[in-house]
């Protein structure tokens, strides 16, 4: 095993992929100094992202199976929020987490300092304390960058309102405003704004797309827009935001789209979700070799190494996807190359997964890419109506697809709709990565009654076979 003790290494941001990097580089026998403003690593996902938002969004579940139960002859009284209390539990997920990596950074003896980094060169960082004050210049024989990326604003809708917030402000929850409008229909737009919906607020959503969650394919996102068509007040495609003006009882929206029966609306409350742009202007980064591209981005090869062959750059700052997951395998590719050892990040699937009411969840090739790249593809979907679990849970509307090879038969790529999507797609990336066939799939003896069971139903229909549904034969 090489000997990596006289390494030194330093990894700028503390986020997944950041603390993922450092506590490999250390537990590879390096010296690690992690480099982030938060007083504990955990970076936007844990801090301002990923865990405060599943925690409000496991509320907004709750929320909404409670008016669900109806249906099964349950009813509760009107739920009581209690926004403080609320707030302080999402916040006190958010401190035992990010507390937990404090935690594990000195027991891994990680040189963890509290600032901000700049370039002097290469090798040579200088880190302005957060909290004790002055600069520290520190030398290191590599250097990772892992600084992340933030909300993108649109310029002509820049506001200086508290009225109008980003993805950070909304989890928050300043209040339970009485009306908001949610500019984009992506992921954080739909997620967020489902929140708001669940606890007392008409939402309103304008995606200037014809769908909502633009790449996703249509059929998966079918049922959640059934489903948010009766949580929200409104969405409206094919629709921009032209301005937005501060009122005295909230900002004034002018809208411009076929659909759009008021042009001027005014609402108590704005979240702009319009997508996140990389961290790359780094103070110094021009003092080395680093390459950045027309869209920000950080440019590296399959170890993740930029154009300094001492610096690597990981995560968000470092393309797409901007997910956490992705940002976690890449720091450890940059920190296996730094040692030495032969590795490349190349999956064959990145799973991404939407975290709204159903889930949506997909993996590997989509329908959508395949038809853009005039791929021969077959195209397996198993309705969960079918599914015996998923009609116990009164939630019949998912769907599992796999889109596979027809000629080796090999699985390209899975998608799910529906109630815990993002753990069912797990086994679909496995079995991409694996280069499973659907046959292996399909005689993978999955527990009953699961939702899992879609999975190996849905790989069965391609060879015409599943139990649950019936085709005639032709």
């Amino acid at each position: 095993m090489t000997d990596n003790s006289n390494l030194r290494v330093a990894v700028i941001g503390g986020g997944p992929g950041g603390y993922a990097a450092a506590f490999l580089a250390n537990d590879l026998g390096m010296k690690v100094t992690l480099i982030d403003p938060e007083v504990n690593p955990g970076g936007v996902c844990l801090y301002r992202g990923c865990i405060p938002s599943k925690a409000l969004l496991h509320v907004s579940k709750l929320l909404e199976e409670a008016e669900q139960a109806k249906n099964w002859g349950i009813e509760f009284a009107e739920p009581k929020i209690d926004l403080n209390k609320l707030r302080d539990w999402k916040s006190g997920i958010v401190a035992k987490l990010t507390g937990g990596l404090g935690q594990i950074s000195k027991m891994r003896k990680v040189q963890f300092v509290q600032g901000k980094a700049a370039f002097v060169d290469s090798t040579t960082l200088k880190v302005t304390k957060s909290q004790a004050g002055g600069e520290e210049t520190l030398t290191f024989d590599r250097i990772v960058i892992a600084t992340g990326s933030r909300p993108t604003v649109v310029p002509s809708l820049k506001l200086d309102s508290p009225r109008l917030m980003d993805s950070t402000g909304a989890l928050d929850l300043p209040d339970i405003p009485k009306t908001l409008l949610v500019i984009g229909g992506g992921y954080i737009g739909l997620e967020l704004g489902s929140v708001y919906a669940t606890l007392g607020t008409k939402v309103t959503c304008v995606e200037m797309m014809p769908g909502l969650l633009p790449g996703a394919d249509r059929d998966l996102v079918l049922p959640l827009h059934k489903r948010l068509e009766k949580l929200f007040s409104s969405i409206l495609l094919n629709t921009t935001v032209k301005s937005l003006k501060e009122e005295k009882n909230g900002i004034r929206v002018t809208l411009d789209g076929a659909d759009v029966k008021e042009k001027e609306q005014v609402f108590d409350r704005v979240l702009m979700s319009v997508g996140r742009r990389p961290n790359s202007e780094i103070p110094g980064l021009d003092k080395t070799k680093v390459k950045v591209n027309a869209k920000g981005f950080i440019e590296i090869n399959e170890q993740r190494q930029t154009a300094d062959p001492a610096i690597y750059a990981i995560g968000d700052v470092a393309g797409e996807p901007m997910l956490a997951h992705k940002a976690m395998h890449e720091g450890r590719t940059a920190v296996e190359a730094i040692a030495g050892h032969k590795v490349a990040f190349e999956p064959n699937a990145i799973p991404a997964v939407v975290f709204t009411d159903p889930e949506i969840a997909w993996a590997g090739l989509t329908e959508t890419q395949a038809k853009e790249q005039g791929r021969e593809i077959a195209v397996a979907k198993f309705p969960w109506g079918a599914s015996g679990r998923a009609v116990t849970l009164d939630r019949p509307e998912g769907l599992t697809k796999w889109i596979i090879d027809p000629k080796t038969e090999r699985v390209l790529g899975i998608g799910i709709v529906g109630v815990g999507a993002g753990e069912l797609i797990a086994e679909g990336v496995l079995a991409i990565e694996m280069c499973a066939l659907a046959a292996d799939v399909g005689m993978t003896i999955h527990p009953h009654p699961t939702l899992s069971e879609t999975v190996m139903e849905s790989a069965e229909i391609f060879y015409g076979l599943a139990t649950d549904i019936y085709r005639p034969k032709k």
